[in-house]
């Protein structure tokens, strides 16, 4: 069975967002990932779209796979480093504002192999 991963690291959404794209679109084939996440109104939906279409063109490209035998196998989304901000409050009090980022990896995998 031939699998192709790619990987999205550091990007800037929440991890809990990102994990309800992608439980929508495990186990599709990639057409029809493709197109729930283009018309998805999800934030995350768009940088997801974008690191399937990558890796399309890697199982095309790189290990020679047929586009139209791909299925989405495995994705997950793990948290990554959160950046630390401060903010002025009143009397001279601060408040910490925390931007989560998270790590995203896709597997296709051909449907013959199943």
């Amino acid at each position: 069975m031939a699998s192709v991963i790619a990987k999205l690291r550091e990007v800037r959404m929440s991890v809990i967002d990102a994990r309800l794209v992608a439980d929508k679109i495990r186990r599709m084939s990639v057409d029809k990932a493709s197109d729930f996440l283009r018309f998805s109104q999800l934030k995350p939906a768009k940088a997801i779209k974008k690191l399937l279409d990558s890796a399309i063109a890697n199982a095309e490209n790189n290990a020679g796979l047929d586009i139209d035998e791909l299925r989405v196998e495995t994705i997950y989304v793990d948290a990554g480093a959160t950046f630390k901000r401060s903010s002025a409050r009143a009397k001279g009090r601060g408040n910490r504002i925390t931007r989560p980022t998270c790590h995203v990896t896709i597997k296709l995998a051909s449907k013959e192999g199943v």
